[in-house]
Parts: C-alpha cells; sequence; structure tokens
C-alpha cells in the first residue's frame, strides 16, 4: 500500500475536548503529522493512554500564560500547513495566537476554529453543549418517540457528525486551497450549522410535505413500524428497516403477514395495529433465532448489538471494523482506500514534550527555558 494519503502535512491542535480531538483524530488516522499542544494535566480532561480520540500523535505540555510558551507556539505554527483549536470566540486572540498572528507568521496557514454556535451571532460567546447547539438547529425536535419529549442522541449530531468532520472536511477543503494558491484562510466550524446541514435531507422531505413536525410519526423517526426496533423473546432487540417494496415483501414472507392489513404499508392510519403486530410476532423467538430466520432474506433486518457483541461480530471482524489498541478496544479508522493504507491505532503511553520539541529544532537551551 501507499503512504496514507495526509502524509506531509503537520496540524497543530490546541488540546481541547470533543469534536476537536475527533477532527485531530481523523487527520492523524489518514497520515497528517498532528502535534497537540497540551496545557499540562487537567483535572477532568481524558486520559490520553485510553482515549482512542487522542491516539496517533505526539503531544506536548506549554503554559500559555508565560511568553516564551506563545512564542514557542508561534514557532511550531509557522512550520505547520493547519491548525486546530475549540476556544470560545477570542480566547486564542487575547492569548496573541489569534488569526491574525498566525496567518502573518505563516500566510499558508489553514486556521480551524471549532466552536458551538460559530465565530459570530448573538450566542457566539455563550456556553454551551451538543445539546444546546443541536437544539436551535432544529435537529434536537426529530429525536424522540411520539408523544415523548425530544431525546438527545447522545453527542453523534453535534460534537462529531455536525463538529468534528464537518471541521475535518472544511480543513481538507481549506488545505487544497492553499496548496493550489498559497493562501490560508480561517475555517468557522459551528456545531450549529453542521447539524443543521445534517439534516438536509430532512429539510427537503419537509418541504415536499413528506415530513410532519410531529416528532415519531414519520418515516425515519419510528413513526413507520417498517422501520423500528422489536424487543424479541429473550429481552434483546432486533432492528427492521424494510422501507423498499422488495423488501418489504421479504420481511411479510419470513414473518408469514398474508393479512390484507399489511398490504397498507404506507398508510399511517395502519401503523398502530401493523406495530403491535409485529411487537407481537417479534416476541415469540430469541434475538439470533430471528437473525437466523431472516439470513438471505434481503428484508434488510439486523441485529442490535451491545459493544461486547459488535466487537465479535463476524462482519465487523472480516472488515477489522474495531480493533485493539493500548488495550482499548475501538473503532478502526475510516473511510478506507484502495492504494493508500491508513495510520494503525496507537494510544499515548508516556509524554514526550522534549523529545517532540526537540524534533522540531527546539534545543536543549530553549527546552529547558519552557520548564521541560
Amino acid at each position: 500500500m501507499a503512504p496514507p494519503p495526509l502524509t506531509g502535512l503537520r496540524i497543530v491542535e490546541m488540546a481541547g475536548i470533543g469534536p476537536g480531538p475527533f477532527c485531530g483524530m481523523m487527520l492523524a488516522d489518514h497520515g497528517a503529522e498532528v502535534i497537540r499542544i497540551d496545557r499540562g494535566p487537567q483535572p477532568g480532561f481524558s486520559d490520553p493512554t485510553k482515549d482512542p480520540l487522542l491516539r496517533s500523535r505526539r503531544s506536548v505540555a506549554i503554559d500559555l500564560k508565560t511568553p516564551q510558551g506563545i512564542a514557542a507556539v508561534r514557532r511550531i505554527v509557522a512550520s505547520a500547513d493547519g491548525l486546530i483549536e475549540g476556544y470560545r470566540p477570542g480566547v486564542m486572540e487575547r492569548l496573541g495566537l489569534g488569526p491574525d498572528v498566525l496567518l502573518n507568521d505563516n500566510p499558508r496557514l489553514v486556521y480551524g476554529r471549532m466552536t458551538g454556535w460559530g465565530q459570530t451571532g448573538p450566542l457566539a460567546a455563550d456556553p454551551g453543549h451538543d445539546i444546546d447547539y443541536i437544539a436551535i438547529s432544529g435537529a434536537l425536535h426529530a429525536f424522540g418517540r411520539a408523544g415523548d419529549k425530544p431525546t438527545a442522541p447522545i453527542n453523534m449530531v453535534g460534537d462529531f457528525g455536525g463538529g468534528g468532520m464537518m471541521l475535518a472536511f472544511g480543513m481538507l477543503a481549506a488545505l487544497l486551497h492553499a496548496q493550489r494558491s498559497g493562501e490560508g484562510q480561517v475555517v468557522d466550524a459551528a456545531m450549529t450549522d453542521g447539524s443543521a446541514l445534517l439534516m438536509s435531507m430532512i429539510w427537503g422531505f419537509r418541504g415536499m410535505g413528506r415530513w410532519s413536525d410531529t416528532r415519531g410519526t414519520n418515516l425515519l423517526d419510528g413513526g413507520a413500524p417498517f422501520y423500528d426496533t422489536y424487543e424479541t423473546q429473550d429481552g434483546k432487540w432486533i432492528a427492521v428497516g424494510a422501507i423498499e417494496p422488495a423488501f418489504y415483501a421479504a420481511l411479510r414472507r419470513v414473518l408469514g403477514l398474508s393479512d390484507p392489513l399489511w398490504d397498507r404499508q404506507f398508510d399511517p392510519s395502519a401503523w398502530p395495529a401493523m406495530r403491535d403486530g409485529l411487537a407481537a410476532v417479534f416476541r415469540t423467538k430469541s434475538r439470533d433465532a430471528w437473525v437466523a430466520a431472516f439470513a438471505g432474506s434481503e428484508a434488510c433486518v439486523a441485529p442490535v448489538l451491545d459493544f461486547d457483541e459488535a466487537t465479535d461480530h463476524p462482519h465487523n471482524v472480516a472488515r477489522g471494523t474495531l480493533v485493539e489498541a493500548g488495550g482499548v478496544v475501538q473503532p478502526a479508522p475510516a473511510p478506507r482506500y484502495s492504494a493508500s493504507a491508513t495510520v494503525p491505532p496507537a494510544l499515548a503511553s508516556e509524554r514526550t514534550d522534549a523529545a517532540t520539541l526537540a524534533d522540531l529544532g527546539f534545543t536543549p537551551a530553549e527546552i529547558a527555558e519552557l520548564g521541560l
């Protein structure tokens, strides 16, 4: 295999939590040299020896409250292609590390900014978390059962899908621009914007009159009985996604659903009775017995697996979807390439501050001046 596709890129990551590290992980997984600037041990911060979000990169602790520390960061960024930071708007400027300063030092720099609300707007300076950002984008409203409250989808939609992944895309787009033009720029990645973008198809359905604002009554939100989860005899769960007519017909064949009720697939008035019927049928066998019954049927039915089961599932094993590094089971880098390798995950085992700085050209005296 050829080297990973981002080999040769150097990215500086200002330490943070959540979406910023996820972006750094993505870039490191695909070959970029990512150097994480830590502020030293922080109570409550992730343990780099156990956190996949911090894998496959070096870190160095630099005191950002000292002139020497700020000068060191500027020197490191001057040799970088990109920078990732996830502070509130204005923090990097107050440190003397804002985009005007760093782009003046390095005009080709791609300066990636990860926030919840964005760099501008009336909420820009307010604190918040994933649940708040997806609340105002309209995304949170869509998650939950009919008649129940909105339910947070963990922090997948704001922090990671609409945050870190969106920043990684923006960074790469801007890096391509910088390679062609020699011009760096700022990437303003906001989780409000990103989570709204992830809902593009739903906004389209709504515009076509095919999506109700009433939560839990639509095709993909648990409203349709043929796109839902059902408890099995052993207290486990099965996922059903039989939307298209051919898949729905296969579902009916395996379950023996011959009553005319089941001819009314897209009639919402029939959905409550259909859901009750499916729930009753699925409770008659164990989850794994249903998996066996549906094997090869093309009914779009799959078992709902817990973490340990997902690790051992034959498909995931065959593809190497989950791997172990540093004693921690974690997702392998994705996506994968036909010609290029990705970086095998490696969790940090010890701090390498002085060695990292030496590799970046700092002399022993300069390293000692930083207290390392």
